[in-house]
Formats: C-alpha cells, sequence, structure tokens
C-alpha cells in the first residue's frame, strides 16, 4: 500500500464546555493537521503516472480545511449564550462552530469524514501541542 502525508497548521482559540480544568478558560494553540491518504495502486497513464495523487492536490485540500480554522474562536454548538455570540460578533471577532466538543479527538474524525468525501483518507493525526496529538482511521 503507498502512503502519502500532508501537513498543515493553524492557530485558533477554543474552551472545553463543562470540563473541570484549566481547559474550560478560553485558551488557544497552534494546531497541525496531518492527512495520509492511500492506495493500493498508483496512477497507470496520464500526467499523474506513478502517483497515488498529485502532492499539490493534497496539499490544496489540507491547506484550505486548516485556513477555515486558523485565527477564529471555535466553539462547541450550543454551548455560548446567544447574547455572548451576538457581543463577540458585533465586536467583529472570527467565531467557528462546531459540532461537537473541539477536542483533538474530534477534530481528527470530523476533518477524516470531511476530507475523505474527496481523497482516499486513511488517516488523519490533530497535534494540539508538539507533543500531543489524537488520530483517526476507520479499521
Amino acid at each position: 500500500m503507498y502512503l502519502l502525508t500532508a501537513a498543515a497548521a493553524f492557530d485558533s482559540a477554543h474552551f472545553l464546555a463543562g470540563y473541570r480544568g484549566k481547559c474550560a478558560n478560553l485558551h488557544g494553540h497552534t494546531w497541525k493537521i496531518e492527512v495520509t491518504v492511500a492506495a493500493d495502486n498508483l496512477v497507470e497513464a496520464g500526467e499523474k503516472r506513478g502517483m497515488v495523487l498529485d502532492f499539490s492536490d493534497l496539499k490544496r485540500e489540507v491547506r484550505a480545511l486548516a485556513d477555515r480554522y486558523d485565527h477564529t474562536l471555535i466553539y462547541e454548538r450550543d454551548s455560548l449564550k446567544s447574547s455572548t455570540l451576538a457581543a463577540l460578533r458585533d465586536e467583529g471577532f472570527s467565531l467557528t462552530e462546531f459540532p461537537l466538543r473541539p477536542t483533538a479527538e474530534n477534530f481528527a474524525r470530523v476533518f477524516y469524514e470531511e476530507l475523505g468525501k474527496t481523497l482516499p483518507v486513511k488517516r488523519v493525526t490533530v497535534y494540539e501541542t508538539p507533543d500531543n496529538r489524537a488520530s483517526f482511521e476507520e479499521v
């Protein structure tokens, strides 16, 4: 099996609603996304002959995903009061609603599912810090 991996990073803030600990407070990370795609065979003809897919296509997809979350406050749906959201929007802050608690584990799964619509994704790894990461792959 052939494996290709591309990575991109984004900076954002988040908090863990309902969590007892310092991560319940608003804080930020430089997140890194690593996306691994897989194929049993290489393209046999044309300009992409000898490739799983063009690295530039893979990098573009991963970068576009990271850009959507860059320099924004990522919050779990229904975790902030509507008045809080309105005040933050009124101040011009970038807000990104996430369907689940914004943890590295949930990012890995959601990103896997999203990128899997257009790419042969094998695994997505999300680094919360340089030393701590979570991965999702279907077995």
